[in-house]
């Protein structure tokens, strides 16, 4: 048996018969499973009320088909989901994921973890999240905006500013988002707050871009502070992935004084001892569309390994993992540890596999989950949606500023729970708990039929 409560052990059983085939989802419930066995103990009224065994069930899940023009005149067809998880605390909320790996498992680990993550934020957002297995690369813009009017014409009959409020993710960006925002506004003759990750021209918020990135730098700096009287200053920092999360990352750890030494993309990674130039890397990835390898080309003493995995067995002092989901292994947490690493937090979602996670906090290395760390982005949506509410628009340093609290609210957050259910530092624990209680105290009072 792999949890003390039978209780526990029961609900888990029961969504693994239910979702037969689905890893990425039943890993996701089972971290947070595992974490509610305290609560389990002091809260018999949550187990009365059946708010485990409901919430770990959609609410609602949409299929749907995908047709549409290639270039060359050719129809295609491609498949599109919407999970609508929990509506308890406010309208779902989560991005919309363009990738050939989107599958309806993935889709509802990314939901089920939005729970919890937006309901850290503060903000009233429930959990929801989205996609297709359309691959935006190598395509043309006219085919990217044809994909998205089809994909819009079915999910608009689900969402709206009050219901259910999606944005990006990985392969949407503000060209998705801006033709996505455009159908929907198209059929419904509405001009609403729908979805976040707009551009400013039409509602979109500042610092949107940066926020992931952003927040997870302000997570890590107050987990660094709290937890060890440390800070970024004078640090060594590898950062996988080299999209928005990676760069915003790279651009904030390096503005608090740490040094970026490495990161990647899905072929390979770079290394560079100097420190990395963020200018090229943003030039390569956000103008020309280029591979990571390119960088050598240009940064003289800068290296390139193919293939990923090897990025973590760089010497550094902070690692940031912000390409995708379980990237960072056993094994590649045995290096990290053994090379002197004591922080770890998650910019992607869920990158870290349950054997690297046990294997830092065995070690007392800091971790910071992602549900907790990488929250910054759907914080910054939720503020997006308030200035869209209020046909309003605060300037850089307003929403930075908010982002910034918000974060250090979610660590503390956390760590609270953690100390308080009688897990202190553990913060993959301390997220899960903060997070579900405010959910499942919402679902509490809205009663049994909810």
């Amino acid at each position: 048996m792999d949890f003390k409560s039978t209780y526990l052990q029961g609900v888990y059983d029961k969504v693994c018969a239910r979702n037969a085939g689905e890893k990425e989802f039943l890993q996701a419930v089972k971290e947070v499973l595992e974490s509610l066995e305290p609560v389990v103990e002091r809260r018999p009224d949550i187990v009365k009320a059946g708010v485990i065994d409901r919430i770990v069930e959609p609410e609602r899940q949409i299929q749907f088909r995908v047709s549409w023009v290639d270039d060359n005149g050719n129809v295609q067809v491609n498949r599109g989901y919407r999970v609508q998880f929990n509506s308890a605390i406010g309208p779902y909320k989560g991005g919309l994921r363009l990738h050939p790996s989107v599958t309806a498992s993935v889709i509802k680990f990314l939901g089920f973890e939005q729970i919890f993550k937006n309901s850290l934020t503060t903000l009233p957002m429930g959990g929801g999240k989205g996609g297709s297995d359309f691959d935006p690369k190598g395509k043309s813009d006219a085919e990217v905006m044809r994909f998205c009017q089809s994909f819009m014409t079915e999910l608009s009959k689900h969402i709206g500013a009050d219901t259910d409020v999606p944005a990006g993710d990985i392969g949407v960006g503000a060209r998705e988002i801006g033709y996505m925002f455009g159908q929907y506004k198209r059929l419904r003759n509405e001009f609403t707050g729908v979805l976040t990750g707009k551009g400013l021209s039409y509602g979109g918020s500042l610092v949107r871009t940066e926020a992931t990135g952003f927040g997870l730098c302000y997570f890590t700096k107050e987990m660094l502070a709290c937890m060890k009287n440390e800070s970024f200053k004078g640090k060594t920092v590898v950062i996988s992935g080299s999209g928005n999360v990676a760069i915003y990352a790279n651009k904030k750890a390096t503005e608090l004084g740490a040094k970026v030494v490495a990161m990647s993309d899905s072929n390979g990674y770079i290394y560079d001892p100097n420190g990395i130039n963020l200018d090229v890397v943003k030039q390569l990835k956000e103008v020309e569309r280029a591979r990571i390898k390119e960088y050598v080309n240009r940064v003289p003493g800068a290296t390139y390994t193919e293939g990923c995995r090897g990025i973590w067995t760089i010497k550094c002092d902070i690692a940031l993992p912000c390409a995708t989901q379980n990237e960072l292994d056993g094994d590649a947490a045995d290096a990290l540890i053994k090379n002197g690493v004591i922080a770890v937090a998650e910019g992607a979602n869920m990158p870290s596999t349950p054997e690297a996670v046990e294997k830092f906090l065995a070690a007392g290395v800091l971790f910071g989950p992602a549900k907790a760390a990488n929250a910054g982005g759907v914080a910054t949506s939720g503020l997006e949606m308030s200035q869209n509410s209020e046909r309003l628009s605060w300037s850089f340093e307003e929403v930075d500023a908010k982002l910034h609290d918000i974060m250090v609210k979610i660590f503390h957050a956390a760590y609270d729970a953690s100390k308080e259910y009688g897990h202190e530092g553990n913060l993959v624990m301390g997220a899960n708990i903060a997070g579900f209680l405010k959910v499942a105290d919402a679902m509490l009072w809205q009663g049994i039929s909810y």
